[in-house]
């Protein structure tokens, strides 16, 4: 009997330290869908004021998994994004989980975080539905980002910042999406334009017309990461779209449209791909159409947006499909075929 009592309350205790100290897992850490509280506490005026001139500085993070799985570990930080950099108080930033201080988060490597440009409520829905942008990809396609949503309060670790709460989403590192894929990423200066796979092409070129997005270019690979089968890296290239947080969906205050293509607002679409023949669009509409219902249920059930920003989005995800579904339309804006 002394034995049993004994053993039951170290299997207790077992148990309570394997629950508070999760395996990390990069593949698995993206495809759980439940959002992570997390305190991030580190110079917060420095990250804010150096950040055009961006070093790596020390932080803290708690990350809670759990009501019975936190980690708890030392970090590095330092501000990225050049146009976050020169216009947002709080930039985008690179974590560095792989320190001395985070044995258990070192599995994260390195990883990007998007936060909201400002600390109010409106840049945290445009944070929100850039998120909803990536998933919206990731149910189209396996070749593409998956985001991981964090509640995040911004500490100062010298209390000269009022600390605040809001969203923000860790996006996959590169190398995980080639791994899962088979790719590798291929050097743009030793790229031929001329050779990447057409009928992919022809599938991104739609999404960005599709979410609205404008903020990316063919010719010179903009906001695009251009990966080759491992197997055969000689054969032609797939495309990558990633940063969206100038597109028609995301509709965000500090995104002014491109002169050049004689819009007035970002929500106006234009298609910036190469025309396709019916045969090839054919192909990649049918995937849009077949995802249509998971993407829409997926949006009208996304809890962290009110019902009217919402039904914005879905209304003018709308309008994509009605052009999917009208032969003219379709042929006129893909094809270049004017009725």
């Amino acid at each position: 009997m002394k034995i049993f009592y004994f053993i039951i309350p170290a299997l207790i205790l077992y148990c309570n330290l394997f629950a508070q100290s999760p395996e990390i897992n990069r593949q698995q850490f993206f495809l759980d869908d439940r959002v992570i509280e997390v305190s991030f506490t580190t110079d917060i005026k420095k990250l804010r004021t150096q950040k055009r001139v961006p070093v790596w500085q020390p932080a803290n993070i708690v990350m809670r998994f759990s009501d019975t799985a936190t980690i708890s570990e030392e970090i590095k930080v330092e501000p990225r994004g050049e146009f976050r950099k020169a216009t947002c108080d709080m930039a985008s930033l690179m974590l560095n989980f792989k320190n001395p201080g985070s044995p258990k988060l070192s599995p994260l490597k390195k990883l990007k975080l998007v936060g909201g440009c400002h600390s109010n409520s409106n840049d945290e829905e445009l944070l929100l539905k850039e998120y909803l942008v990536y998933k919206i990809y990731n149910f189209l396609t396996n070749m593409s980002f998956r985001v991981r949503l964090m509640h995040i309060t911004y500490k100062d670790s010298y209390g000269k910042t009022k600390p605040y709460t809001q969203y923000a989403f860790l996006i996959e590192d590169l190398k995980d999406l080639c791994a899962r894929n088979n790719f590798v990423e291929i050097n743009k200066k030793a790229f031929n334009p001329a050779a990447i796979n057409r009928q992919h092409t022809t599938f991104v070129c739609i999404f960005q017309y599709m979410v609205g997005n404008t903020d990316w270019s063919l010719p010179n690979f903009h906001n695009l990461k251009m990966l080759v089968p491992k197997a055969d890296t000689l054969a032609d290239c797939y495309l990558v779209p990633y940063d969206f947080d100038f597109s028609g969906v995301v509709d965000a205050g500090y995104a002014i449209p491109d002169e050049q293509l004689g819009t007035t607002s970002v929500k106006e679409r234009v298609y910036r791909g190469p025309p396709r023949n019916t045969a090839e669009l054919q192909q990649a509409v049918d995937i849009f159409k077949e995802k249509k219902e998971r993407i829409m249920f997926y949006i009208k059930d996304f809890p962290l947006l009110n019902v009217k920003t919402k039904r914005s989005i879905t209304d003018y995800l709308d309008q994509f499909w009605d052009i999917l579904n009208t032969k003219n339309a379709l042929r006129s804006v893909f094809n270049g075929v004017k009725n």
